[in-house]
């Protein structure tokens, strides 16, 4: 398909939230369209009603816009398709490249033990493939699988894969309630929809055979696969919980940056040289599959969040406010102006892994009092700094600009005035302006307080300190 403009798809199931090795495949969906300058369409593959659930919907389209992975097309949903995959299976049985199957549930049963007893593979046997019946209540529609011969594809990241048809059997693909089969509801989407490249898990690719002789009994053009390698745990385990594999939304919640997870994901399996670190453009640029490995991808949740962490040091004041206000939300801080959320960020990113960790870290600048750490509090904030506290704020009523090279200036000033060095003085500072003895740069911290704020602590931490005194 040469001349075609390229067509992927992500077609998740909703009986669950989008994990991470349906994102990964949702991304180098999205990105091989994106380079070819083609077309990624989303559809929920919905036929399961049981199983499936509204909740589950909302958290896919939730989780794939968080990531940023938009579609062109969609989405669609196959339980509202029903009309098409019955034009494509009465096409099928019109031209007899299907047949209705009138075989109980007991017959198949029985069929399938005598296989096995015999040491065939168990399958059906053909019974009502050339008896030209008619539709009947309990009846199924089979497609004709040649019995002979080999299917065969060229996978794109596997190399060329064959089947012998004798192992498959004649598979329904309309069940005896009217509903679709996935293959057949798969093909049909595919062929209606224009996809060129279905690229899926290889989970997927013992599915495939069944998938192309559908296609051939359509007359419809084959499109390109590629089955990506499973992504398993550092033990070389599939994937799970254990491993700190959660859901797409999980990792939003925990503070990850969507960006950070894109990251990882695209390194599962997929690689471009030795760079780890790329851009969203970049990815789109040089995203290829001639650089899908064959071997299994192995997920590093500690290099997640050594990632995470870079990103947060990478990104702009700005985006960085808008990504942790949902976080101060959570925290309780309310209508909070975006200036001070990125001044706020800005001093905390150097130390922060997660949004989750920078929103608990900035609690001090927002909160209108703060408690004390009771370590802290009895290490620093003692009798003999009361002066020195109110000496300091009387100084800093009256510096004229309340910036951090000012107040670097005025502290030369009064540690030369009162005899001390910086280190006398900061912790016990530090305590009384965040309530813990770790925290950035006193000048910033200070100047991210400002003024009022700044003075109005060291007031009340001299009041605690007097107040200490006077209990013993």
């Amino acid at each position: 398909m040469p001349n075609e403009k390229v067509v992927t798809r992500f077609p998740p199931s909703p009986t669950g939230y989008l994990h991470i090795g349906g994102a990964r495949t949702a991304l180098f969906n999205w990105l091989f369209a994106k380079q070819k300058g083609g077309k990624f369409i989303l559809r929920i593959e919905d036929t399961d009603e049981q199983r499936s659930s509204r909740e589950a919907t909302d958290a896919i389209l939730k989780s794939m816009e968080w990531l940023g992975l938009y579609w062109d097309e969609g989405p669609y949903f196959q339980s509202r398709r029903y009309d098409i995959y019955n034009t494509f299976t009465d096409r099928l049985l019109r031209e007899g490249r299907a047949y209705h199957c009138h075989c109980s549930p007991e017959t198949l049963d029985r069929q399938r033990e005598e296989a096995r007893i015999k040491g065939l593979k168990p399958k059906y046997d053909g019974t009502c493939r050339d008896l030209g019946l008619g539709p009947a209540p309990g009846s199924v529609v089979r497609l004709r699988i040649p019995r002979s011969g080999i299917t065969q594809f060229n996978d794109l990241v596997k190399g060329a894969i064959r089947f012998n048809n004798e192992e498959l059997d004649d598979l329904v693909i309309r069940r005896s309630n009217g509903s679709p089969t996935y293959h057949l509801a798969v093909v049909a989407d595919d062929v209606s929809l224009g996809m060129t490249h279905i690229i899926r898990g290889d989970d997927h690719v013992n599915n495939t055979p069944r998938q192309i002789l559908i296609y051939k009994a359509l007359g419809e053009p084959i499109p390109q696969y590629a089955h990506v390698p499973m992504i398993l745990g550092p033990d070389r385990t599939r994937l799970s919980k254990r491993h700190g594999a959660m859901s797409v939304l999980a990792y939003r919640d925990m503070g990850y940056l969507p960006h950070a997870l894109l990251n990882a994901l695209a390194r599962l399996g997929w690689s471009c040289g030795d760079q780890e670190k790329f851009s969203m453009e970049e990815l789109i640029e040089k995203f290829s599959l001639d650089h899908v490995g064959k071997a299994a991808g192995i997920f590093n949740a500690e290099k997640l969040l050594d990632l995470n962490a870079w990103y947060i040091r990478e990104c702009s004041d700005d985006l960085l406010a808008e990504l942790l206000r949902p976080f101060l939300e959570k925290e309780g801080f309310k209508d909070l102006d975006g200036d001070k959320i990125g001044a706020v960020a800005s001093i905390l990113k150097v130390r922060s892994k997660t949004l989750v960790e920078m929103a608990e870290a900035a609690r001090f600048c927002f909160s209108e009092d703060i408690r004390y750490e009771k370590k802290a509090d009895d290490k620093f904030l003692k009798q003999d700094v009361v002066k020195l506290f109110e000496s300091l704020y009387q100084r800093l009523e009256s510096v004229p600009q309340f910036s951090r090279r000012s107040l670097e200036e005025l502290f030369a000033e009064f540690l030369e005035a009162e005899q001390i060095t910086l280190r006398k003085l900061a912790q016990p500072l530090r305590v009384a302006l965040t309530g813990k003895t770790a925290s950035p740069g006193i000048f910033e911290v200070m100047e991210v307080l400002g003024r009022e704020k700044v003075i109005e602590r060291i007031r009340k931490a001299v009041a605690h300190i007097k107040g200490k005194a006077e209990m013993r």
